[in-house]
């Protein structure tokens, strides 16, 4: 276009004309003398370089933001599925699942040539061409594409894991992945980003470029268990992403359980044996995410680890805390055999301080190392809270999954005998509490067919997008729809949140059940929550499921150990350091942090592990000294 402007310019004219009398021999006297190019100096080249590409960083923001205001609205339209019974919902669901457009997926658009069979297609970029993948300017070429989940309507008919069992082809993860910046400071895995501080652009980089057993080999160097935090992290990596400055982040989360999936599939995971061992021993109590890491990393080390489990199973949250459809019980033992097969002696129904004496453990062990978890809940001391019908969460969800485990053993019948199985089936469910915690109670009453469903939460709805006190990197507080919600929202039509609501009091019957559940409206203030008069409702609630968090660890162990505890209760030991007040006692995990998030607790895991080590081998060489001592003098 700019060359038929250049050609059509009248003065241009003027100039190829007597360009072309001169060249046959004419007269240039009568005509317009050619225009010679001003050279141009090196600060001038300099000046006109930065404005070339600061007009072209303008016109990439500007397509950018027409972009998200083209597609946002869009999006946030679609029709969901609404329907107002499990029967309703039923029907709808075998619809969708005749339609063949029940697994339309968004991705980005392909084009191969009539000849090209030995490489990746191209693919259609936001401003419309169609090019090669390239990862130079990837995050403006390409949009974000997670993977997606499966159907509401399809998937609360089962247990199965809500994310689609086939997820991205070759061709999407690898869009996905050219996405990464490849920033100069990666906020992703620094500590306003990921705890253990992954490797993010390296391991993207090498998804790009097809070296995954590389891609394996960056992610297992910060992340014992890629399988679990691909799974159940919410990903704060993805709320520091530089991306996520002016568009969506890179689907990190994604990739990196694309890796360990994939690594696993071509058996590249396999049991890894210290090449020697140290005689020393270590006690784990707990085999949570903290527990597991910790006992992976001082087995690597050489010594004989043992970890001590007072449930039937190992995995402590990962099995029995975190529902099936988030994360598939199958990877967790895959991951607890593993394990095993490297050396690790896991010992079940070991209820450490109650059947077996701390003290004895310690007398027996070169080390002790407590993963015990935060497990005492947050209660509601409301009027009403003795009666029936009301229940702790992890009461509900551990319950759940030992039914569907024994179902799936076949040994249910037999084991399940003292009735203490709770169910939300054809009931008017009320979950008190948000996080992931009462998102999981919610996903599990809709499985088991409940009538209604509400979600109370204190806080007032979230913003849409990060309020001025939100700024990046910190983890966005935005309003969103988790996959309990979701489901809610597709069965009964409604999201079941109710934000900015108190519980004053449980209603009872005369059986001393629970049947509904009195609140007010609270708004925070200067001076904390406030209530607000003359906003008094009643809901009616024949299972009331507190969701509120835990507060504390149990204390049997600290008490029998004399462990130093902080203002919270929670054990005491410095961050960094993870050594409590009792020589060769470390504490990790929720236990001494307090509640937090999966891969937290394998940080902090990983953390107590390289301690431990060092002490011990610091105990190890001052026993060699001293028998060394003793020869001499001998």
């Amino acid at each position: 276009v700019h060359a038929d402007r250049r050609r059509t310019h009248p003065h241009n004219q003027d100039s190829s004309q007597t360009e072309s009398a001169g060249a046959l021999g004419g007269s240039h006297s009568t005509s317009t003398p050619p225009r010679r190019r001003r050279r141009r100096g090196p600060r001038a080249r300099q000046q006109r370089t930065g404005q070339v590409l600061r007009r072209r960083m303008v016109v990439g923001e500007r397509v950018v933001a027409r972009l998200v205001e083209r597609e946002v609205p869009r999006l946030v339209s679609r029709r969901r599925f609404q329907s107002s019974s499990w029967s309703r919902a039923a029907s709808t669901k075998a619809t969708a699942e005749a339609s063949p457009e029940k697994q339309a997926k968004k991705r980005h658009e392909t084009w191969r040539d009539e000849y090209e069979t030995d490489n990746l297609p191209k693919v259609r970029r936001r401003d419309g061409t169609i090019a090669a993948i390239h990862n130079v300017r990837g995050f403006v070429d390409y949009e974000r594409n997670p993977e997606p989940y499966r159907d509401p309507l399809e998937r609360v008919f089962d247990w199965g894991e809500i994310n689609e069992t086939e997820g991205h082809d070759e061709v999407e993860r690898t869009v996905q992945a050219a996405r990464c910046m490849d920033c100069g400071t990666p906020f992703c895995q620094t500590h306003t980003g990921c705890p253990i501080n992954n490797l993010i652009p390296e391991f993207n980089s090498l998804v790009y470029q097809h070296q995954w057993k590389e891609a394996l080999n960056r992610l297992l160097q910060t992340n014992n268990f890629p399988e679990f935090t691909g799974r159940v992290c919410p990903a704060p990596c993805e709320g520091a992403c530089v991306a996520g400055l002016v568009d969506n982040p890179v689907t990190i989360k994604n990739i990196e359980y694309a890796i360990i999936e994939r690594a696993f599939e071509e058996g590249w995971v396999v049991p890894r044996l210290p090449k020697q061992r140290t005689g020393l021993s270590v006690a784990i109590v707990g085999s949570g995410p903290a527990g597991l890491a910790a006992a992976d990393c001082l087995n690597q080390a050489g010594h004989k680890v043992t970890v001590y489990e007072r449930e039937d199973r190992v995995g402590g949250l990962l099995m029995y805390g975190i529902p099936n459809m988030k994360l598939e019980k199958e990877k967790v033992q895959r991951r607890v055999d593993l394990l095993a097969e490297e050396g690790i002696e896991f010992v079940c129904r070991a209820n450490i301080g109650v059947d077996v004496d701390i003290n004895v453990l310690r007398a027996n062990s070169d080390a002790v190392v407590l993963s015990v978890g935060a497990t005492m809940p947050r209660d509601l001391p409301v009027p009403g809270r003795e009666g029936s019908g009301i229940h702790f969460a992890m009461e509900f969800l551990t319950a759940n999954q030992k039914r569907l485990l024994m179902t799936r053993d076949g040994t249910l019948e037999s084991a399940w005998a003292d009735g203490s199985f709770v169910t939300a089936e054809g009931r008017d469910v009320v979950v008190i509490g948000g996080g992931d915690t009462g998102t999981d109670c919610i996903g599990t009453s809709m499985r088991h067919r409940c009538k209604s469903i509400l979600n109370f939460e204190l806080m007032g709805k979230p913003p849409p997008t990060r309020a001025p006190n939100n700024p990046w990197p910190e983890w966005p507080k935005v309003f969103g729809v988790d996959y309990g919600h979701a489901e809610v929202a597709a069965v009964f039509g409604r999201d079941p949140r109710e934000f900015g609501v108190v519980t004053t009091e449980f209603v009872l019957d005369e059986a001393n059940a629970v049947k509904a559940v009195k609140t007010m409206d609270a708004k925070l203030g200067p001076a904390g929550i406030q209530l607000l008069d003359g906003t008094e409702r009643e809901w009616p609630a024949d299972l009331v499921i507190l969701a509120m968090g835990f507060v504390s660890p149990e204390a049997t162990i600290a008490k029998q150990l004399g462990l130093d505890l902080d203002r919270r209760n929670n054990i005491a030991a410095e961050y960094g350091d993870y050594h409590t007040s009792l020589e060769g006692v470390f504490a990790c995990g929720d236990c001494r942090r307090g509640q937090s998030l999966v891969v937290w607790a394998i940080h902090e895991g990983r953390g107590a592990a390289a301690k431990c080590d060092a002490y011990l081998q610091k105990r190890a060489s001052s026993d060699w000294s001293v028998h060394g001592d003793m020869r001499r003098a001998a």
